[in-house]
């Protein structure tokens, strides 16, 4: 008789559980107690002590990874545990856009996942991470490779960025490689100067362009000028740059300081890299937007001084 009651208790469709589908979220950490709570609380379960005597007899099942659960009605209470123990980690497409920072990709991350934005910087700031990727910078800027990716939600902070590094490594080829060597770039200059054209243009046919830009200028040792590393030095975030921003003392302003900043500004696309790799063959040192999408490219001051005029022109009519 006993043996009855045990088997009913373990096995009976419904004697415990709600007649309605339910949702349960279990983040790191969560101890089966704690989960047992949960599904009390989310309405899953009628009682706690069905399942926390289900779960001593059968010890194996209160191991349930975190993740999100959509539980079917009428479980028995041994058949529910079996269902979160066995449940694959649900995952999520996620989307990187081109021309992110860390800062930006982590609250990014944060939103999508079932992790801490701080915790994705330590991550990217890690030292035996870096190594392991053969990164001397002191952060993972520049190789968060964007895409469109399948993530577990529950997924580390460092299995994340371990991932997003690795994917700029399987792009980064050993053809890619030796076609940057042979233009006397290393990764880092490669990467810092993509970063640069990738905040400057998100047209991917003007890249080439802007890229023999900035090489152009470097080759004359004239000041990159560029503004997205104002705005880096400034913090990161998209706005108006204004005349006392160029001023800003940092080694990431390229107003003040010749040659390249000391890193990369943002993380680049495929279409950034191979403009560095594969510039467009012009004696363009300046380039100003048209105000209508996109920009007009001068080799002189004073052909620059005309785009200039066109485009405040362009954006005086707009704003009227």
């Amino acid at each position: 008789m006993l043996l009855v009651a045990f088997a009913y208790v373990f096995f009976m469709p419904g004697i415990n559980t709600t007649t309605r589908k339910t949702n349960l979220i279990i983040h790191r950490g969560m101890g089966f107690k704690p989960i047992v709570d949960a599904l009390l609380r989310n309405g899953s379960i009628k009682s706690k002590w069905p399942i926390l005597l289900t779960g001593s007899i059968f010890p194996r099942l209160n191991n349930i990874k975190p993740g999100r659960y959509s539980i079917p009605s009428g479980m028995s209470n041994f058949s529910l545990l079996y269902y979160l123990h066995t449940r694959k980690q649900d995952e999520v497409r996620v989307t990187i856009p081109e021309g992110m920072n860390l800062r930006h990709i982590a609250r990014l991350l944060s939103r999508k996942l079932d992790l801490d934005a701080a915790a994705f910087m330590a991550a990217a700031n890690d030292r035996q991470l870096l190594a392991k990727h053969n990164i001397a910078a002191k952060n993972a800027e520049g190789y968060i490779f964007p895409g469109t990716y399948n993530i577990l939600w529950a997924s580390q902070p460092e299995e994340v960025a371990d991932f997003l590094i690795g994917q700029f490594r399987h792009f980064y080829t050993d053809r890619l490689q030796s076609t940057a060597a042979s233009k006397g770039l290393n990764e880092k200059t490669l990467l810092t100067l993509a970063s640069i054209v990738e905040a400057e243009t998100p047209v991917n046919q003007e890249k080439p362009l802007v890229a023999s830009v900035y090489l152009n200028r470097l080759k004359h040792n004239v000041r990159l000028q560029a503004d997205p590393t104002v705005l880096y030095a400034l913090g990161g975030s998209a706005r108006r740059i204004f005349y006392k921003d160029l001023t800003t003392d940092s080694p990431y302003n390229t107003y003040r300081h010749k040659g390249l900043p000391p890193g990369p500004i943002c993380n680049p696309g495929a279409a950034a890299i191979l403009a560095v790799l594969n510039p467009a063959d012009t004696k363009y040192l300046y380039f100003v937007a048209t105000g209508k999408g996109g920009h007009n490219f001068a080799e002189s001051l004073s052909e620059h001084n005309i785009n200039v005029k066109k485009y405040r022109i362009t954006r005086h009519n707009t704003l009227r």
